[in-house]
């Protein structure tokens, strides 16, 4: 039997196991699994181990070693894209053959292909939900100078995220790495998604029996639309007089609440000192994650997370945490004893409770839709709803969400 050569990230398991000297379209293994998928070029076939379910594709061995880089690259800057854990090198087989090498990433969890959302020939109430993250995705990829050049919903998988849903990127063979992205190479990037999904709509369409005139074609021009948007409110400069310090503030403050951290600010002088230039310089879509990380340790995706924090803020203010102290601060020691309370008292138990009753993969996001609808049901009654009462009537009801228009 012929081994390849393994380049495998810690963590993960060795794959020696696994009958490499076939093609895995011919796997016949304890270990293959089925899972949701999109459309694929390249023959894919899921292995499960304890650390998980993997996604193993094969590649001829420049495109693999290309893709490998890439996603490891992003791993550094982003939670959006598929987790590389290995590159596999059939060394007995010629470079150029499809087989020749394989890139093994962690299946994302929770996540679903694009298709699971489809309402007809189009996406329903959950249309702005895709663009958004589409949008989202893309900015935050050319931020970190990433030009994908084959953005399409088939290259992309989802999962819901709080009130909102996440565009993951699983597919990295057609992109680049740079320092930074020029406008040319953002707007060639941007062209080539909408041609794609153009494509992938009319597709739907076509399958679906509906005419082409009624397919929703122009879901890649609205993306656009939308991501010309984000990406000016994170990029273009501002330029206020010496005594508007508080803008600054503002402005950091609507960074954060797109999920996006600052790394740092530089300010530059403008009409002899009268005026000043603010550049922000955008660091990852991860500023809730990260601090609801920091403060519970507990992990969520951004929009989850950001959902989260107002349940915590909320118990805090309830537990008088933010009253000041005589000196006119917060005492940390006081924020802390309560953070852990919360955890123990309020997410730790509900969260266990929604894995017992709820059919939902995602615990966390069954968290977040049993607060929305505890908080549906206090602005209905003007009054506080105990988590008792709003759990009860959230299994009730059968596990609603979040709404999608």
């Amino acid at each position: 039997m012929n081994t390849p050569r393994f380049q495998i990230l810690p963590d993960h398991p060795d794959f020696l196991d696994l009958p490499w000297d076939q093609p895995v379209d011919d796997w016949q293994h304890e270990r293959v699994v089925e899972m949701p998928t999109g459309l694929h070029r390249h023959p894919v076939v899921f292995v499960a181990y304890t650390e998980g379910v993997y996604a193993i594709k094969e590649l001829p061995r420049h495109v693999a070693e290309k893709e490998y880089k890439v996603l490891s690259a992003l791993q550094q800057v982003t939670q959006r894209v598929a987790q590389p854990a290995g590159l596999v090198d059939r060394t007995w087989l010629h470079p150029h053959t499809e087989g020749s090498a394989a890139v093994i990433t962690k299946f994302v969890e929770h996540a679903f292909p694009y298709r699971n959302l489809l309402t007809g020939h189009g996406f329903g109430s959950r249309r702005n939900q895709m663009l958004d993250a589409i949008a989202g995705l893309l900015v935050e990829l050319h931020l970190a100078g990433c030009y994908w050049g084959d953005c399409s919903l088939s290259n992309v998988l989802c999962r819901f995220d709080g009130g909102e849903i996440e565009a993951i990127m699983i597919d990295a063979e057609t992109s680049e790495l740079h320092p930074s992205l020029s406008d040319g190479q953002r707007l060639h990037d941007l062209e080539t998604m909408n041609e794609n999904v153009a494509g992938e709509m009319a597709d739907i369409a076509a399958m679906s029996d509906i005419d082409l005139d009624h397919a929703d074609i122009t879901l890649g021009e609205d993306v656009t639309q939308r991501y010309h948007g984000l990406w000016a409110e994170l990029t273009e400069d501002l330029v206020i007089t010496r005594d508007e310090g508080h803008r600054i503030r503002e402005r950091i403050g609507r960074l954060n609440d797109l999920g996006f951290s600052v790394h740092d600010m530089e300010i530059f002088p403008k009409d002899n000192g009268n005026l000043i230039r603010l550049n922000t310089h955008i660091g990852g879509r991860t500023f809730n994650s990260d601090r609801l990380f920091q403060l519970t340790g507990v992990e969520a995706s951004e929009n989850q997370a950001k959902v989260i924090l107002g349940d915590l803020n909320y118990f805090l203010s309830k537990e008088g945490v933010y009253f000041l102290s005589e000196e006119g601060v917060v005492s940390e020691t006081r924020k802390s004893v309560a953070t852990f309370r919360w955890l123990t008292s309020s997410f730790e138990p509900l969260v266990r409770s929604i894995t017992e009753v709820w059919h939902g993969e995602d615990p966390v996001q069954g968290y977040c839709d049993y607060l929305h609808h505890r908080m549906t049901l206090a602005l209905a009654g003007g009054a506080d709803v105990s988590n008792e009462e709003a759990f009860a009537s959230w299994v009730a009801d059968g596990f609603p969400g979040f709404p999608t228009d």
